[in-house]
């Protein structure tokens, strides 16, 4: 008499309403059950649900692996919903491979391979098909043409939902262990365990993913927050949260000695200062604060020498003899940074009519225009970081699939790897890149 079974349980179902009877086909179906229901064995297993491991997943879903996605969050692309000011700089439109690469000096020679397998112009064509088309920007950052970055995130969700990848979020991986027969455990804080044949690890920025290559034998360089806004106690800072500068520039000061020097936008937030211009900085000004203090300098008028500036001033004064400085200085400049700056102690004329100001004062205010300086107290941190210096040693990655040189059936993605570079878009390209190019190569079965 034929057996029936579910994997739904182990019990058999008999036709024709005869009795059961135990054949070797009752334990087959019995060791399955177990083995799918209790050990839960995966083709792969990615740890970490966002750009890199979305990609992944679904690739290799969509190749025919039989995929579970573990994010420690409680949404997938958390952190990719607010990349870009919440708009997604979803990738660099430098369509020649060895120019982007040219903004990865210490590490281009290793991503030649993965990115002729998946470059600029692939990311273009797959967020396209999927219905949400591009637009260019300055310095060649795409964004989604919806300038949403929720879009981008819903697109890679779909991807997976519709390759029947299984989710499990809100769950936090809390160790990695090699078994005997070359799979991996895969243990949570919840107590729920998992086996992989495979593992993709895109546990980004000081994930908990760093600590278990570790134990698996892998070289691992500790992770600093990178492309991240800079905190300050300065109180006049905090008090200018939302405003920002199109173009200004910043130096960083140590020892009394300019250490760095940038020019371009400048947000001032709630804590310190943002934008572009500041996570482009950040990695070098990290450096300084291990070494010392350090002390930021913006320029409000760059491209005005100081002489200049002093006449444009007076002028402006001259024009408006009778009225307060409060009053006429945002003729110059935003009005909240005019008061702000009015107001500092060793400034403190902000009620002062123009016709009152000593020449003493008015060129100490325009010496502030030029160098108005704060100190720098630190950074926010990986919860605000948009990468990570430090990783993974790229000597121990094999870059034509992505996968460990101690373990071939591990994969490395994304902020895993000890790889720097640029805000601009070229994070989430590296992403899409070494997670399309991972998926691609443990979706394959054979």
């Amino acid at each position: 008499m034929p057996l029936l079974y579910s994997n739904q349980g182990i019990k058999p179902k008999i036709e024709g309403g005869t009795k059961p009877h135990i054949t070797m086909a009752y334990f087959v179906n019995l060791w399955y059950c177990f083995e799918m229901q209790y050990n839960r064995i995966f083709d792969l297993i990615v740890i970490g649900g966002g750009p890199s491991g979305m990609m992944c997943a679904g690739r290799a879903a969509e190749k025919g692996a039989r995929v579970l996605l573990i994010e420690k969050n409680k949404e997938l692309g958390k952190k990719l919903s607010m990349t870009g000011g919440g708009r997604c700089n979803i990738t660099n439109a430098e369509f020649d491979t060895r120019a982007f690469l040219a903004n990865f000096p210490e590490s281009k020679e290793f991503l030649f391979s993965p990115f002729s397998k998946f470059s600029v112009q692939d990311t273009f064509n797959f967020f396209e098909k999927k219905g949400l088309p591009l637009v260019v920007e300055g310095r060649k950052r795409a964004f989604p043409k919806t300038q949403n970055a929720n879009d981008v995130v819903a697109v890679m969700a779909n991807f997976i939902k519709k390759n029947n990848v299984e989710i499990k979020t809100g769950v936090k991986v809390t160790a990695m262990t090699k078994e005997s027969d070359g799979n991996f455990l895969i243990e949570t804080k919840s107590g729920e365990n998992f086996h992989g044949k495979k593992v993709a690890l895109a546990s980004g920025i000081g994930g908990e993913g760093i600590s278990m290559l570790e134990e698996l034998g892998h070289t691992v360089k500790e992770p600093n927050p990178n492309l991240v806004p800079l905190t300050t106690d300065a109180e006049w800072v905090h008090a200018l949260s939302g405003i920002s500068l199109s173009f200004m520039t910043i130096r960083f000061r140590q020892g009394g000695k300019n250490r760095l020097k940038k020019t371009g936008k400048i947000l001032f937030t709630h804590f310190g200062v943002s934008g572009p211009l500041i996570l482009n900085s950040s990695f070098e000004v990290k450096k300084l604060l291990d070494v010392g203090h350090v002390i930021a300098s913006i320029d409000m008028f760059p491209d005005t020498e100081e002489n200049e500036l002093d006449r444009r001033v007076w002028r402006l004064f001259e024009l408006n003899k009778n009225k307060i400085l409060k009053n006429i200085l945002p003729e110059m400049m935003d009005k909240a940074i005019a008061e702000q700056i009015l107001n500092l102690p060793d400034i403190n004329i902000a009620e002062k009519p123009a016709n009152a100001v000593t020449k003493e004062e008015r060129k100490a205010l325009v010496k502030k225009m030029k160098d108005l300086t704060f100190p720098i107290t630190g950074t926010l941190g990986f919860e605000k970081a948009l990468i990570a210096d430090g990783g993974v040693a790229l000597t121990e990655v094999n870059f034509t699939n992505m996968t460990s040189k101690i373990h071939p059936n591990l994969y490395l993605l994304g902020d895993v790897l000890d790889i720097n570079r640029p805000s601009g878009g070229f994070s989430l390209q590296l992403c899409w890149t070494t997670g399309w190019v991972a998926g691609t190569d443990a979706g394959n079965l054979k």
